[in-house]
C-alpha cells in the first residue's frame, strides 16, 4: 500500500496514488429504530438492486398501527460533498429523527451512490429513481405500507443540505421541466446550498485562496467530466430550464459565516429573474458556519432554522 497522496481533500477525503479512497468523515453508521426521546420510527428499505439505492424512512410517533392519517412527505439528500456522508450516519439520523418529530411529516432519506467510485451524474441518477419511487405510491398501492397508508401526495417536498440542496434543487427542476403530473411538489428547502460559477459574487472575493481553489476542485473531483464551475448542475443560473422549478415556494437558508452564503442569496435572486412564478425567501443565521445545525441542533439558531422550515411546510 502506498502512502502517497493523490489528491487531498482534508478534512473530508483522500485518494492516494494507489487508488484508494480514504474517507475522513461521515463514515459511521446507525441502524434504523424507534427513537426513546421522540418516538419517531425509521426503517432502511431498498429500492434498486442495479444500482443498489436504498432509503430510509422516519414516520413520527401521530402514526399508530390502526390511523390512515395523511401526512406531508418530505424528500431528504443528505449533504456531504458528493463524496462522504449516508443517510444512515448519526448526524442524518438524529437530525431526521427530531425534524419528522417537530415537523409531523414522512421522510425519505435517500442514501445515493458517492463519487469518486461513482462520479456524479450517480448522486442526481440515484435521487431522481428515489423520487419516482415516492411517486409510484400515488394511488396508494406503492411497494411501501407506510406511503400507501400515510403520504399526502399532495404536499411534497425536497430538502438537503449543501451537496444535498444541490441535489433537491435539481430534482425540483426535473419534476418540472418533466411535466411530472404525480404528486404535488409544495416546496424546496435548500441548506446551505453547494453552488459556485466562475465569477465571484458577493463577498467571494475577499474568501482565503484556499477555499476559493477548493469549492470548484472538489466539484471537478466528484464530477470529472464537468465542465467548470459554469456548469448548470454546479452553477442554476447557467440552467436554461431554471424558470421551469416544479413547485410553488422555495426556502434558502444560508449561515453568515459560511463561504458558500453568496451563492445561496445570488440563487434566490437569479430564480426571482428567471420567469418562475413562485415565492422564494432567504433566512440567514448570524455568526454560524457551513451546516451548523447539524452539528448543534439545539443552539439557538438550529432551533429558530428548524422551526421556521417546519412552518414553511405546515
Amino acid at each position: 500500500m502506498s502512502d502517497e497522496l493523490a489528491l487531498d481533500f482534508s478534512p473530508f477525503i483522500k485518494v492516494y496514488k494507489d487508488g484508494r479512497v480514504e474517507r475522513l468523515l461521515g463514515t459511521a453508521t446507525v441502524p434504523a429504530s424507534i427513537d426513546p426521546q421522540t418516538g419517531v420510527q425509521s426503517k432502511d428499505v431498498i429500492i434498486s438492486t442495479a444500482p443498489l439505492i436504498s432509503v430510509r424512512l422516519y414516520i413520527p410517533k401521530s402514526t399508530s398501527t390502526e390511523s390512515t392519517l395523511k401526512l406531508p412527505v418530505l424528500v431528504y439528500f443528505h449533504g456531504g460533498g458528493f463524496c462522504i456522508e449516508s443517510a444512515f450516519s448519526p448526524t442524518y439520523h438524529n437530525y431526521l429523527n427530531s425534524f419528522v418529530s417537530e415537523a409531523n411529516v414522512i421522510a425519505v432519506s435517500v442514501d445515493y451512490r458517492l463519487a469518486p467510485e461513482h462520479p456524479v451524474p450517480a448522486a442526481y441518477e440515484d435521487s431522481w429513481a428515489a423520487v419516482k419511487w415516492v411517486e409510484s405510491h400515488l394511488a396508494g398501492t406503492g411497494p411501501e405500507e407506510w406511503l400507501n397508508r400515510h403520504a399526502d401526495m399532495n404536499r411534497v417536498f425536497f430538502s438537503g443540505d449543501s451537496a444535498g440542496a444541490n441535489i433537491a434543487h435539481h430534482m425540483g427542476l426535473r419534476v418540472g421541466s418533466e411535466k411530472l403530473a404525480c404528486f404535488k411538489l409544495k416546496g424546496i428547502v435548500l441548506v446551505h446550498p453547494y453552488f459556485w460559477g466562475e465569477e465571484p459574487v458577493g463577498g467571494e472575493l475577499a474568501l482565503a485562496e484556499s477555499v476559493r481553489k477548493m469549492v470548484p476542485d472538489l466539484w471537478k473531483f466528484t464530477y470529472p467530466l464537468t465542465c467548470g464551475s459554469d456548469d448548470p448542475l454546479f452553477n442554476p443560473g447557467k440552467h436554461p430550464k431554471l424558470g421551469e422549478l416544479g413547485c410553488e415556494k422555495v426556502l434558502v437558508c444560508v449561515a453568515e459565516k459560511d463561504s458558500l452564503k453568496d451563492r445561496g442569496w445570488y440563487y434566490s435572486e437569479v430564480l426571482k429573474k428567471s420567469g418562475w412564478n413562485g415565492v422564494v425567501e432567504v433566512m440567514e443565521a448570524k455568526e454560524e458556519q457551513h451546516v451548523f445545525h447539524l452539528f448543534n441542533p439545539s443552539c439557538d439558531n438550529a432551533v429558530a432554522m428548524l422551526k421556521k422550515i417546519v412552518s414553511f411546510m405546515n
